[in-house]
């Protein structure tokens, strides 16, 4: 219990030394360079407080909970043991780790769906566009990317093969996806990307990386471990930008039925 106690206080005054930076900006230019009384500031103290007491408990929860749990989750689906059904000496390949492949998709839609900051876009992107772009089909296409991305990430680390080599072709993607997207959606499938690396997603998917790295036999955590978070970028924006297109097409095929019905009710 007193650990505990103290694991809090100390994520506390670590939470409140890199948050200082951030008040002390914004209340600096509110004072000296609009020289404005803030509006309820009494509120916006009550505020900062709740912000610093929910980082701190986050904080703690992660080193606690989720970087523990999905590293221990990711060491055992890629335990040789339990891969092969308890055979000893068996060489294993990479479509042995299916399972592997498929807690790693499965653990990235679920933590994008529940991340705050996609969230908070999507109600926006929602709101601005008065319901031309569905909150929900944001989320999910977003998801679905990142699971995507996870999965073949997981794949690169069990196989050993380039990162930058994934990454490159990812964004030449992006790059043909852009030309072909309309413009109303391409800034947002690229603010789509980042806020999926955010909160939520980005300590689970980091353990996992490392516990995987750590696991298969050849791999380096160091080398290997990290780079998931960077498909966890790439893919959502291919992922927006692909549900805008079939989107787009879907309604120009659904516009073209209705001319043509039309036109032969008129002939």
């Amino acid at each position: 219990m007193l650990d505990w106690v103290i694991d809090i206080f100390r994520a506390a005054i670590s939470t409140g030394r890199d948050v200082l930076p951030i008040l002390a900006i914004l209340l600096g230019f509110q004072f000296l360079i609009i020289r404005k009384r803030v509006p309820n500031f009494k509120k916006i103290l009550i505020g900062f407080v709740y912000v610093l007491l929910g980082l701190t408990l986050f904080l703690v929860g992660l080193e606690q909970a989720l970087f523990p749990l999905g590293e221990t989750m990711a060491t055992q689906l890629s335990d040789p043991k339990f891969l092969s059904g308890g055979e000893e000496g068996v060489i294993l390949e990479w479509h042995d780790y299916y399972w592997v492949y498929l807690f790693a998709a499965a653990i990235g839609f679920s933590t994008t769906v529940a991340e705050p900051s996609l969230i908070a876009v999507a109600l926006k992107a929602e709101e601005i566009s008065s319901g031309k772009i569905s909150a929900r089909g944001l989320r999910a296409a977003v998801a679905l990317g990142v699971a995507i991305g996870v999965a073949l990430g997981a794949f690169r680390i069990v196989t050993g093969t380039s990162l930058p080599v994934y990454i490159m072709v990812g964004y030449v993607i992006v790059i043909i996806q852009t030309f072909f997207a309309a413009k109303t959606i391409i800034p947002l499938a690229y603010d789509s990307g980042g806020v999926t690396t955010s909160t939520v997603t980005v300590p689970v998917v980091a353990a996992l990386g490392l516990g995987l790295a750590s696991t298969v036999p050849g791999r380096s955590p160091l080398l290997d471990g990290f780079g998931l978070i960077a498909f966890a970028s790439v893919f959502p924006i291919m992922s927006v930008l692909a549900y805008a297109l079939l989107a787009e097409w879907m309604a120009k095929r659904a516009k073209a039925k209705t001319e043509l019905s039309s036109s032969r009710r008129k002939s």
